[in-house]
């Protein structure tokens, strides 16, 4: 089946507004920093940045409680971001140093803090998430699940049978889908045969989608749908369309350019930006430019990973 609601217009703040961008601009800077940061060497293991797809994290997390659990995939900086504005401990993270996330051992895809968990491997997380909303639902809790995944992440066989307990089971677990288009190097529109929303319902899942350029009306939109995962505890797919303006990793990337300046032109960056006074972009802009500053700075003064510590 799927879900059918209406959209209720909402009075947006000013303070809202400028929120958001914030969040938004100190994902884009620190991804644009850290490819920098790659490209000289400074970090270890690989990355993937999500630049194009900020509001995604933004809209969706800004919609949580700090009970409820995020789990997330490769591309995971601007989740954990948007959850947690940490950029010290990230940044220290992907620097491999002592005082980062995971003490410098877990590097860009795997990371753990409080309710938010990542992991590379595709696929992986799926029946995971589902083992921890079966783990809320059995405790009592009105906590919900939030998985993150790629449209690639449906060419793994372990989604179609988590899909089949989460229905079966009713478990308090939102699915949101990035469709950025392409998985990997490789257009969506080669290895994908059907719909999203025609998989869902064939589990009988509510599910539902949306583009990705009006960061207000997602956060409305996941408004509703996460207060009714966590009232009616059930499962609910949604996707997103949005469009990743990086390489899938560094430099991987085989896209028409002009495909890529199509979708940069209708960047959600740009169009919140637009309904803001110069000044305040600015100044939120330098903002968040000198906070990432400061982190590169100081985790390069501290140690590496002490690989022989247990903790």
């Amino acid at each position: 089946m799927k879900l059918i609601s209406k959209e209720i217009k909402k009075t947006v703040s000013d303070e809202l507004r400028e929120k958001l961008h914030y969040q938004m601009i100190l994902i884009r800077l620190f991804e644009e920093q850290v490819l920098e940061l790659f490209s000289q060497g400074l970090l270890f293991g690989t990355t993937h940045c999500c630049i194009g797809q900020e509001a995604n994290a933004v809209a969706v997390i800004g919609n949580l409680r700090e009970d409820d659990i995020i789990v997330s995939n490769h591309r995971c900086h601007g989740h954990y971001l948007a959850r947690t504005e940490d950029v010290q401990g990230l940044m220290a993270e992907l620097m491999g140093r002592s005082g980062g996330v995971c003490s410098g051992r877990g590097g860009s895809q795997h990371l753990c803090k409080g309710n938010f968990y990542t992991n590379g491997v595709q696929g992986n997380m799926v029946p995971v998430a589902a083992g921890m909303a079966l783990a809320e639902k059995k405790k009592g809790t009105d906590s919900i699940v939030v998985l993150f995944i790629g449209d690639g992440t449906f060419g793994q066989g372990v989604v179609y049978e988590t899909l089949n307990m989460i229905s079966l089971w009713q478990l308090p677990i939102l699915i949101v889908v990035e469709n950025n288009r392409y998985a990997q190097t490789t257009p969506i529109t080669m290895n994908f045969a059907g719909t999203f929303s025609g998989r869902a319902e064939a589990f009988g899942l509510a599910s539902g989608e949306i583009e990705a350029d009006d960061v207000i009306r997602l956060k409305n939109r996941f408004a509703d749908i996460i207060k009714t995962v966590r009232k009616q505890n059930c499962p609910h797919i949604e996707v997103i369309h949005t469009y990743r303006f990086c390489s899938h990793s560094k430099g991987d990337d085989y896209r028409p350019r002009e495909e890529i300046k199509f979708w940069r032109e209708k960047d959600p960056l740009k169009k919140l930006e637009k309904q803001m006074p110069v000044e305040l972009q600015l100044k939120l802009r330098e903002q968040a430019k000198v906070k990432i500053e400061q982190a590169v700075t100081k985790a390069e003064n501290m140690p590496f990973a002490n690989l022989n510590e247990n903790s």
